[in-house]
């Protein structure tokens, strides 16, 4: 299995990634620029969390438009695997990946902090690790991490059980519904705020975003 991690200028997260899938999962890991057009031999594309391109405009406005997005549209669209953490998440809305916006927390703050998660589903390589229901604990790190979304398209996304993750109990940014990570309807495209990269080392106080990554991998090892 082979990871791809996108760095966009302002990148800051991408070595958090690599370092899970290259180092404690032992998997092979290629860094991507930006620029870069071939993703042919790439399993998951890993989109990272940072300020991409200083967040100007909006955040991932300017990443969207960056060349390799159109080779991760069309890597979803074959049905192999994308992640997008953080800023990741954003680069995802705005390129129409995945439904919804993210705006400025609720109270205008930046967050960085650990909070609790509710798994909602776990029948999704992303999630099959975890018990559904499960509530475990991921650090945040953001200042525009509130997903909104109009009421027709908030229906259509819980309808489809497109809610992977909720934050449980506060809801820190005012995220509709308590929203913390959401796939696309075939559920190979995940968006997520929460950093589980910085939560698959003990050393650093947690491992429960491990999971996220060894369930992922037994389901692709399994079908590759």
């Amino acid at each position: 299995m082979k990871f791809g991690v996108v760095v966009f200028p302002g990148s800051n997260c991408d070595r958090d990634v690599a370092y899970v899938t290259r180092d404690v999962m032992g998997q092979r890991t290629r860094m991507i620029w930006h620029q870069d057009t071939d993703v042919d031999d790439i399993d998951v594309i890993v989109l990272p969390g940072g300020f991409s391109y200083g967040d100007y405009l909006r955040c991932g406005a300017i990443a969207r438009l960056s060349p390799v997005m159109q080779q991760v549209l069309e890597h979803a669209q074959k049905g192999k695997f994308v992640i997008g953490i953080c800023n990741g998440f954003q680069v995802l809305t705005e390129a129409k990946l995945l439904p919804g916006v993210l705006v400025r927390n609720r109270d205008m703050h930046f967050i960085c902090d650990r909070l609790p998660l509710q798994v909602e589903r776990n029948d999704l390589p992303w999630t099959q690790a975890y018990e559904q229901g499960e509530v475990i604990t991921l650090p945040v790190a953001h200042g525009e991490g509130q997903f909104r979304a109009d009421e027709e398209i908030l229906a259509e996304i819980e309808e489809n059980n497109q809610v992977l993750f909720r934050y449980a109990g506060e809801n820190p940014n005012g995220s509709q519904n308590n929203i913390a990570g959401i796939c696309n309807r075939q559920g190979n495209v995940l968006g997520m705020m929460p950093h589980p990269e910085r939560a698959a080392d003990s050393m650093l106080g947690g491992t429960d975003g491990l999971k996220l990554f060894q369930g992922l991998l037994e389901a692709v090892g399994n079908v590759l």
